[in-house]
């Protein structure tokens, strides 16, 4: 647990504890950052009263650098803690909640792209030497599940053999983003590769066996080795976004979750299911908290599909109707 200095740090300690055990472990550690940041900034001032001033939050308000979204998402954090010190007695000014725009754009990989990137990655292309011995197979692997699953780079690194039913070809994540757990299910072809990579490796039957060691396989790959593989892969092969805008995510490992939502909404509409009942499933299948989060799935930076993005953007526009955000 961090040090904290300034006169609330015994409330900072008490709060972040009995957050601990309700919260995955990437959002606590986000919340230990920020309130890590506030309490220096409250120390800095010298503050003795125990009490939080309009004046007090706004000095530290105009500490925070980055995203319009990452300062929010900061201000957000220590609201709630904010709620916690009233809750205590204590006399606190209540911020609102800022909004923001989001103007993001996801980069969307062709069926020739991926082949592409596919091709390269099953023949070890581009790949300086290794520590890891067994990257030349997991690699591959990997960007399946990435593809044909929609899962982020961590919950697939994270995933052990007892989290892999073979037979029904179903994944069960825990502990995902949010603390959610949920269960995700294979098509039978990438169940028929998950069988045959898990015999390749070696770990059928050891439930502890992480599905992509490191060289020690007490431990998995880390997320940056496997982001460096990846962007050698797209850098060799010349795929790139030129002229990329403001907000614009160019080809990155994320955007192949952006595919499988892509393709997903444009085969449910061939197979004349609506999106409107489309959405609320996959966004359950995908972990959000709610259909909000799932709005920037529906926004496409390539023009390579005009039928499907004019469909999308209208149920976009109805679904979640535009705002006067603040900046």
């Amino acid at each position: 647990m961090a040090i904290f200095n300034s006169v609330f740090k015994d409330d900072i300690a008490n709060y972040l504890s009995s957050r601990k055990t309700v919260r995955s472990v990437s959002t606590f550690m986000n919340d230990v950052y920020c309130l890590s940041s506030f309490d220096k900034f409250l120390a800095s001032t010298g503050l003795q009263e125990k009490a939080i001033t309009e004046p007090v939050f706004n000095g530290w308000q105009k500490t925070l650098t980055g995203k319009n979204i990452t300062r929010a998402c900061k201000i957000v954090t220590v609201r709630t803690f904010f709620k916690y010190l009233r809750s205590l007695g204590v006399s606190v000014y209540m911020p609102v909640v800022p909004k923001v725009i989001d103007g993001y754009s996801p980069y969307i990989f062709s069926d020739e792209e991926l082949s592409r990137i596919l091709s390269a990655a099953d023949n070890n292309l581009f790949a300086k030497k290794q520590q890891n011995p067994y990257m030349k197979t997991e690699f591959p692997m990997i960007l399946r599940l990435l593809y044909g699953c929609g899962l982020r780079i961590g919950e697939t690194l994270a995933l052990q053999m007892k989290d892999i039913d073979l037979e029904g070809g179903i994944l069960t994540l825990l502990h995902a983003k949010n603390g959610k757990h949920r269960l995700v299910p294979m098509s039978r072809s990438l169940t028929a590769i998950m069988r045959r990579y898990c015999l390749a490796m070696g770990i059928t039957g050891s439930p502890e066996a992480f599905l992509f060691p490191r060289k020690n396989p007490e431990r998995p790959i880390t997320i940056p080795s496997a982001r460096y593989r990846f962007n050698a892969v797209l850098k060799n092969l010349g795929i790139a976004l030129p002229n990329r805008k403001r907000r614009e995510r160019g080809p990155c490992q994320h955007c192949l979750r952006h595919v499988f939502v892509f393709k997903s909404f444009a085969q449910a509409q061939a197979n004349g299911r609506s999106i409107d009942d489309s959405v609320p499933f996959l966004s359950i299948f995908l972990g959000h908290d709610s259909l909000r989060e799932t709005e920037k799935y529906l926004k496409f930076s390539s023009e390579l599909f005009p039928n499907a993005l004019e469909l999308f953007e209208q149920y976009a526009g109805a679904a979640f109707p535009e705002a006067d955000y603040e900046k």
